[in-house]
Order: C-alpha cells, then sequence, then structure tokens
C-alpha cells in the first residue's frame, strides 16, 4: 500500500455536522471516513459518553481511521462498506443511534493516487477498487465480462451515448492485447465518443461507470438506507451527500416514499390527519457548496446534502429499497 499523502478537502464540512444535530452523549456514524475531516467535527461535538462508528473500503483511509481509534477511545473503526452497518451494531451491541452521515463517491485522494486506477489523467494499472484488498479489479472484470454486460453497465451507470461502441471496441481491443492500463481505456473512449459536453473528456463517462459498477456503489446507498433508519432514534438524523445523480436520486426517492403517504383516492373515508404519521421528516431544502467554498474545491461543485429526520412513526420497508 502507498504511503504517499494526498490532500483531501472535506465537502460541506460545516454544513453536514450541523445538519445531525449532534447530542453530546449521542452515537453517531460516519459511512464513509476518508481522511476524518466530518468525523474529528462530530468528535469535537461529543462528550465522554459519546460515540461514533466510522465505516471505510480504502485500506489507506482505514489506516488514518486506526490512528484516529488508537488516540480516541471513543471511535470504533470498520474496514468495510457501509452496507455492514447493521452487522457492525449488532457486532458493537448497540441497538439504536442518533445519527449518521455518508459522504457519497470517490475522494480526492483516490483520484489524484495514480496507482489506484480511477483516473484518465495518468496512465497506470486499471483497479478502480476502492478496497484493494479484496474483489475484482476492473482490468480483471474486462477481460471476461461479454460485450452486451459492458454495454449496459456503461450505458446504465455512466449514461453514455456510446456505450454499445466503447463496449464493441474494448471486446475486439482485448483479442490484441489485455487492456491493463487507464491509458488503454480512456485511448478506446477517446476513439469511440464522437461528441461530448464542452471541457468534458470522452472517457469521463466510461470511467464513471466502471468505478460504480466495480465497487457496487449504488446498491450500498440503496442498501444502507433502510439500514440506519431502522435503528435511529427519535429525533436522529441522516445526511447525505451524494455527487452523481444516479445516487442522488436513490436518497431523495428514499426520503421522499417514506416522509410521506400515498395519495388517498377520492373515495376513501379516511382524513389524511387519521394516516399512520411517516417515519422520517425531509429538513430542510438541499444544500449546495457556497461561493466561498467552490472557491477552494472546484471538485464540491456537484456535491448537494439532503437531510431527513426520524419520527416516531414505524418504518416499515418497501419492496422497491429491500435488495
Amino acid at each position: 500500500m502507498t504511503t504517499q499523502s494526498f490532500e483531501h478537502i472535506t465537502v460541506l464540512l460545516n454544513e453536514a455536522v450541523d445538519a445531525l444535530n449532534v447530542r453530546p452523549s449521542g452515537i453517531y456514524v460516519d459511512g464513509t471516513f476518508g481522511r476524518g475531516g466530518h468525523s474529528r467535527l462530530i468528535l469535537s461535538r461529543l462528550n465522554e459518553q459519546g460515540r461514533l462508528i466510522v465505516f471505510d473500503k480504502d485500506p489507506a483511509a482505514i489506516a488514518v481511521a486506526q490512528e484516529l481509534a488508537r488516540q480516541d477511545q471513543r471511535v470504533s473503526v470498520f474496514h468495510q462498506g457501509f452496507s455492514h452497518f447493521d452487522a457492525a451494531c449488532t457486532e458493537l451491541g448497540i441497538s439504536q443511534i442518533d445519527g449518521a452521515l455518508f459522504d457519497l463517491g470517490i475522494s480526492s485522494p483516490q483520484i489524484d493516487d495514480a496507482s489506484r486506477g480511477f483516473s484518465f489523467r495518468f496512465d497506470a494499472p486499471l483497479d478502480m477498487r476502492m478496497d484493494t484488498t479484496r474483489g475484482e479489479s476492473a482490468a480483471e472484470w474486462l477481460m471476461h465480462a461479454d460485450e452486451q454486460e459492458i454495454h449496459e453497465v456503461i450505458k446504465n451507470y455512466g449514461e453514455e451515448r456510446f456505450s454499445r461502441q466503447i463496449a464493441r471496441a474494448i471486446v475486439a481491443k482485448r483479442i490484441e492485447a489485455p487492456i491493463h492500463t487507464t491509458g488503454q481505456l480512456a485511448e478506446i473512449a477517446a476513439q469511440c465518443v464522437r461528441s461530448r459536453e464542452k471541457g468534458q473528456h470522452p472517457a469521463t463517462r466510461t470511467f464513471q461507470a466502471i468505478r460504480i459498477y466495480i465497487n457496487r456503489e449504488l446498491d450500498e446507498v440503496a442498501q444502507v438506507l433502510p439500514q440506519v433508519t431502522t435503528r435511529l432514534n427519535t429525533h436522529g438524523r441522516l445526511a447525505v451527500i451524494a455527487f452523481h445523480s444516479l445516487e442522488d436520486r436513490i436518497v431523495k426517492q428514499f426520503m421522499r416514499e417514506y416522509s410521506t403517504h400515498a395519495p388517498l383516492p377520492k373515495w376513501a373515508a379516511v382524513r389524511e390527519a387519521d394516516l399512520p404519521k411517516p417515519p422520517l421528516r425531509i429538513v430542510g431544502k438541499p444544500i449546495k457548496a457556497g461561493a466561498e467554498e467552490l472557491n477552494y474545491n472546484p471538485r464540491a461543485r456537484s456535491a448537494i446534502l439532503r437531510v431527513a429526520e426520524r419520527t416516531d412513526g414505524e418504518f416499515k420497508l418497501q419492496a422497491a429499497f429491500s435488495r
């Protein structure tokens, strides 16, 4: 594992932690530790009885988290994706929590470390795994996936118009030689993408799609939201920062579905006020980075923070979020 240091600027730092409305003696979760910006601010608002549970797939992030845990016994660290939230709480003997924060997507150190293979800015091994200790790399997947599967991944997760052409070109190229590097993949995409938004590299959507698929990012989000809602205390907060429309759509749909009632038919002899209380209440409007933050951290431009609070209403998982 590389020991090189890469800068990480925490996005929506104060806004996200403020949204949790931290109780000093509460139990909180940072589902995406990164380099610990949100975690450290949460800890600063907890007293000695407070606890913080952190997750991350990235071994480099976990090394930082474990060092923090050695210094602060209130911290518990899990080298897992945050979809293991429920199992971690059970392992710790925790039935309820007071808040959870998720900063989704890829971090700056992961992008800027060429050896991780996330970026087409460098010619490096095509890895793309957030957790380099387990699972299949992007290069390994591209060696065996059939054309239809590659096409569907790039289309569905990258919203790429030229997904069919890129998939066909990948299959043709790998017959000649394995696609081992980011440079090879970027070149294939560039040859297939005939038009692109101004300022966007032609491989942007392909890289994004394969990264999301390799790390099961959307599945993780869909799995963790019901787990957290089940364990939130009344008035506990769920705060999620998304950077991409696909992940934000999952969060938005979940919060909307569990904070409202289904529309009543006109003939129903039930008043709206007599219906069971929804288990969530949306808190405020979605928050985006302000001009000052964007000035020193342009990567925050696509970040959107959504917040919901647990009510005392019963939570029953709907089929759409049971996967």
